[in-house]
């Protein structure tokens, strides 16, 4: 018995490592199952995704659209973006028809009752900027100036220190958030479609249209500026991301995604991927826009500006 006794000890031992490292190994295992479960919540996400409204949003939107579905976690939601206008895409979300709305203007600017089942999600700040033709020989605009060509009693370029050319007008629907913007605060007043005038759904179409029409005038975000348009200084100052994050040049608005109440998984994945670091430090940079969060000035809905 005592020849024995040492070797049931040694043999209970070995009995007790090898169950501990079974139990560890299981415990191992059951971690990773637990971590992969959790990486693998995004990828589980599918479905669409339908945005509509604002042109002048409208080209961040896109980019930050294919980035999104091209990684693999999202690679089963299909995002589908379309223009329309501001209050296309409002109206749209608020009636259901649309996941997102995309507007250049806070709901309530456009919507009454239905406003209130909205939830704004904010992307970023967007410049609008008179442009010309660029053979019309003007480079700034006073706002009078403006006020005068867009209400038809300014009628040739001559009159605003420019050529000896007719002043042709091209102006947004409406229905756009672009418009209502550059009407509140460049010309501070809502004007009229005048006789003559040219109107575009899509601001694409007005950049076209001004770049290749002799004595043309519209206005652009600053998402679709290039060499192809005279940008016209207004009041003397120009439209650059400086003048407009401390409040110095004012024509600007929020872009705005609202969803109809809280967004389904789907669409708050799309939502959160907007709003993060990737797309604000970058693509948001790139296209002309400007992060919220660089703003030194706030703007509430009635246009009162606070530091």
């Amino acid at each position: 018995m005592k020849i024995k006794k040492p070797l049931l000890m040694i043999c209970t031992l070995a009995l007790v490592v090898m169950l501990a490292a079974c139990g560890s190994k299981d415990t191992q295992g059951g971690s990773s199952a637990s971590g992969t479960a959790n990486n693998d919540k995004s990828s589980e996400l599918s479905g669409s995704v339908l945005a509509v409204g604002s042109t002048a949003l409208q080209p961040l939107v896109e980019q930050a659209a294919q980035k999104f579905m091209a990684k693999p976690e999202y690679s089963k939601i299909q995002v589908q973006v379309q223009g329309g206008g501001s209050g296309t895409g409002l109206t749209q979300v608020a009636g259901g028809q649309a996941d997102i709305g995309n507007s250049d203007v806070f709901a309530e600017e456009k919507l009454k009752d239905e406003s209130k089942d909205l939830v704004d999600h904010q992307v970023g700040v967007i410049a609008m900027a008179p442009v010309t033709n660029k053979d019309v020989g003007v480079d700034n605009l006073t706002q009078k100036q403006l006020v005068d060509i867009f209400t038809g009693k300014v009628t040739n370029w001559k009159e605003v220190g420019g050529k000896d050319e007719p002043i042709v007008i091209v102006n947004r629907p409406s229905s756009s958030g672009t418009r209502k913007t550059f009407e509140k605060y460049a010309l501070g007043q809502k004007t009229e479609d005048l006789k003559g005038s040219i109107q575009e759904e899509s601001s694409g179409t007005v950049k076209k249209i001004v770049s290749e029409t002799p004595g043309a005038i519209g206005y652009l975000a600053l998402s679709y500026l290039d060499d192809k348009v005279n940008v016209v200084k207004y009041d003397g100052v120009e439209a650059t991301v400086e003048n407009v994050k401390s409040g110095k040049y004012p024509v600007w608005a929020y872009e705005h995604m609202y969803t109809k109440g809280e967004p389904k998984p789907e669409v708050k994945a799309f939502l959160d991927y907007m709003a993060s670091d990737e797309i604000q430090n970058n693509d948001v940079v790139e296209l002309g826009y400007i992060p919220v969060s660089q703003m030194e000035v706030k703007r509430d809905a009635d246009g009162n500006i606070t530091k």
